[in-house]
Order: structure tokens, then sequence, then C-alpha cells
């Protein structure tokens, strides 16, 4: 498993931005698919955003259009650009590695490394 940590977390207004990012611990970062998820509180964690090692990308519907998320393999991290936040996009964000490189993955069961999640605050 590949150690990840998030950072940019924070207090936001609607329809405001935010950046995460998610460093990794090792080089074979660059074949793994990414992901983005999210928990509210008392809800099921959701998927947000993926990147394959190719930079093939796919969304939630809930997102599409105002988040982008990216990576840098030189640099073993990810990125999650949020543009025109909402104060239903509150909730704590974890970034997740799948080591099998697949296209697609949305479900967290898929993923085999989780970082320790950064809480994102939208204010109405």
């Amino acid at each position: 498993q590949v150690q990840l940590v998030e950072s940019g977390g924070g207090l936001v207004q609607t329809g405001g931005s935010l950046s995460l990012s998610c460093a990794a611990s090792e080089g074979t970062f660059s074949t793994y698919t990414m992901g983005w998820f999210r928990q509210a509180p008392g809800m099921e964690r959701e998927f947000v955003a993926g990147i394959t090692w190719r930079r093939l990308v796919y969304y939630a519907d809930s997102v599409r259009g105002r988040f982008t998320i990216s990576r840098d393999n030189a640099k073993n991290t990810m990125y999650l650009q949020m543009n025109s936040l909402k104060p239903e996009d509150t909730a704590v964000y974890y970034c997740a590695a799948d080591s099998s490189g697949r296209f697609g993955a949305r479900s967290s069961r898929t993923f085999d490394s989780w970082g320790q999640g950064t809480q994102v605050t939208v204010s109405s």
C-alpha cells in the first residue's frame, strides 16, 4: 500500500474555490488510478472524481463542470481544484489509490490505500 497525505482543506463561502492536494509516498504512484471521495456527517462516503495513470478523468455528476482532478507523476501528487462551491460540498475529503490502475472505479471498495482526510466547509 502507498501512504497518502491530503492538504488544502478549509472554510470558504458559497461560490468560492479551494484546491486540495494529495501527496503519495512512493514512485509507483504513477501506475495507480487515483481518486477523491468525500463523506459528510451521517452520510456514506461517496465518489467525487478519478484519474488513471494515463490521465483519463471521470467525475460524479454532482461535481462535473465545477471540479477538476489532475496529477503530477513527477511529484507523486494529485490535485482537486474545486470551483463554484456549494454548501452541499461540505465534507471530509479523502484521496485514495487503486493499485490495479483500472478506469472508472467509483466504489470505495476498489481503492486499497487511503489518506486521513481533510475538512472542506462551504458556508452559505
